[in-house]
């Protein structure tokens, strides 16, 4: 299916969200994210031709548990493709552009709270797991991954200077 993935205000993905994400809550307007509202957030959209939502992401800035020493890092909430469009490439279009918002924004850690079920997904994007998998009340497992994203520099390279211990 061809979409286009752009920003879009935050209320743009609470329908979906609220179906795919949240559907226990009494209300779409309720899926608000802790830093959502925050002047650097990023709310990614996948858009039919119409201009229907079928696809999501948030970026917010948030530190890490694993990792307290990290500045700067972000946190990919919101994730979530409309049921009947599942295995059609729009996750993937979504995870590539926050993926080259964090690489523009000068790079760093990108981490989440991934459904199991969507581990292997992100596993093939180049996350790592970290720690074991818990169970979230209402959501269902779930387990911290994360990307080390290189910067975008002038000349085209990349800086890669962290690596976890």
């Amino acid at each position: 299916m061809e979409v286009r993935v752009e920003r879009v205000a935050p209320e743009a993905t609470f329908a979906l969200r609220w179906r795919v994400l949240r559907p226990h809550l009494p209300r779409p307007e309720q899926t608000v994210l802790p830093g959502e509202r925050d002047a650097d957030a990023v709310h990614l959209a996948a858009l039919t031709a119409d201009g229907e939502v079928v696809g999501t992401a948030v970026l917010v800035r948030e530190g890490f548990a694993c990792w307290p020493e990290r500045t700067g890092a972000w946190r990919l909430r919101g994730m979530a493709t409309d049921e009947r469009l599942r295995s059609q490439g729009i996750g993937g279009r979504l995870l590539r552009r926050a993926i080259e918002h964090v690489s523009d924004a000068g790079g760093g850690l990108l981490w989440c709270h991934a459904r199991v079920p969507a581990q292997a997904f992100y596993e093939r994007a180049g996350f790592t797991t970290a720690g074991e998998a818990w169970e979230e009340p209402h959501l269902g497992p779930h387990v911290a991954m994360w990307l080390e994203v290189p910067g975008a520099v002038p000349d085209g390279r990349a800086d890669v200077s962290w690596r976890p211990g």
